[in-house]
């Protein structure tokens, strides 16, 4: 089993402390994390879907990550360090990992008893593997039925396109944002980050959260479960409400614009004259009419021009273009200093060294660390939101294939170490 050990101060926050001094004098103990005695069962593999329970694990959840006993793809794919996979460490993070056979009838056995135990259950599951482990909804529901099943998929578990295989990269592209995105006389472009599986993983933490609540809301703990269906479409598409909003039928639709945005200006990625970029976004008549005084073109003809909105939205390219101009004479602190004594907003555009030693993500622990005994130092986002009472807080990384066996099917099912060790002869486990 891997030995991972936090070295950020945040992962100190929930660690059980003595609640009396020397002296005798008794302390505030730590509070129990946000989700103290959740169980999920993590049956998802690859990268988007277990996002899901990372995030609840952050929080406390007790997430347990079923795998095959030749272990997740993830395991073996991708970049790569030292032999270990940095996505498998990001994404297992916080869970207890457990191998099972689902297609062994003593696997299987096991799997049912999990079931019954579990507040949770998240899976990403084609077709066939639903309908041959039982684990449509339906299914579980029957077994559980106060079971929460969250669904992963890339269109959804309805629709004409339900059993096709997807992945981020297609729900950006399928869900417009690919068109929206690129330089504005360049090709539609998918981001080089795994925005799409990002994505659904916030969508998929917000609707088990929201189905919880319905059906403990009475505080009786008696409310049924229910399905929620995950799509990696649909939250792509959130990112294009406004132009949808704005849209009109009949009308040409929106076109890409770089760094731009339809429906405000100055609103761009600037280079400054030491090549260094900054992004600055003051789009209402008062931030326009501020910037316009700064760089010295807030006579009546450039006022008239640009003063206000409907009016700079004609002009749009003019006044770019004078704001990029004004900033490229510049070095960037010094275009970051003007702009923020006119109250602007702007910020620079920062790498990740930038990020690392970033006072402000710093002072909040933005970014967490982790040794792992394989990979050694790993950085990761640290756990958000942010609870003052009840925070998040990242206590190891993926961990080896089948590390809590024992004690989970001891925890969950009151296993003996001899059946534990029984199911290990079987090959169940």
């Amino acid at each position: 089993m891997r030995d991972c050990v936090s070295v950020c101060d945040l992962g100190q926050l929930l660690r059980p402390v003595d609640p009396r001094l020397s002296d005798g004098t008794v302390v505030q103990m730590s509070p129990p994390a946000a989700l103290a005695g959740l169980r999920v069962l993590d049956l998802t593999n690859l990268f988007a879907a277990p996002q899901v329970a990372a995030t609840l694990a952050d929080f406390g959840a007790d997430v347990v990550k079923i795998e095959p006993r030749n272990g997740d793809p993830l395991r073996r794919i991708g970049s790569s360090r030292n032999g270990g996979s940095p996505a498998w460490a990001l994404v297992a993070r916080n869970k207890r990992a457990i191998t099972l056979d689902l297609d062994h009838a003593a696997g299987m056995r096991v799997f049912e008893g999990l079931v019954e135990q579990a507040d949770v259950l998240i899976e990403n599951l084609t077709a066939k593997l639903l309908e041959r482990w039982q684990c449509d909804f339906d299914s579980l529901l029957r077994r559980n039925p106060k079971l929460v099943v969250v669904s992963i998929s890339c269109y959804g578990r309805s629709g004409p396109n339900a059993d096709r295989a997807g992945a981020g990269t297609l729900a950006e592209a399928f869900a417009g944002f690919a068109h929206m995105n690129g330089a504005s006389d360049g090709p539609p472009t998918v981001p080089s980050l795994p925005l799409g599986d990002t994505l659904v993983g916030m969508s998929g933490v917000i609707g088990t959260m929201m189905a919880l609540y319905s059906r403990d809301r009475a505080g009786s703990g008696s409310g049924a479960g229910q399905h929620v269906d995950v799509s990696m479409i649909e939250p792509v598409l959130q990112l294009l409400a406004l132009p949808l909003a704005n849209h009109v039928e009949g009308e040409t639709p929106p076109r890409r614009l770089g760094s731009r945005i339809a429906g405000g200006v100055p609103r761009n990625v600037y280079r400054a004259r030491d090549g260094d970029y900054l992004a600055l976004s003051g789009t209402t008549d008062a931030q326009v009419g501020r910037i316009l005084s700064l760089i010295g073109r807030d006579g009546d003809g450039d006022l008239a021009r640009f003063a206000t909105s409907a009016a700079r939205l004609d002009a749009a390219d003019a006044l770019d273009g004078i704001v990029a101009e004004w900033i490229s004479t510049r070095s960037r602190a010094d275009a970051l200093a003007a702009f923020e004594e006119i109250r602007i907003p702007v910020a620079p555009v920062n790498d990740l060294s930038a990020l690392l030693s970033d006072p402000h993500l710093l002072e909040r622990a933005s970014v967490s660390t982790l040794e792992d005994v394989t990979l050694g130092e790993v950085y990761l986002p640290g756990p958000m939101p942010k609870l003052r009472g009840t925070p998040g807080t990242h206590r190891h990384l993926g961990a080896a294939l089948g590390a809590h066996n024992a004690e989970v099917y001891r925890d969950w099912l009151g296993m003996s170490p001899e059946e534990v060790a029984a199911l290990a002869r079987e090959e169940a486990i």
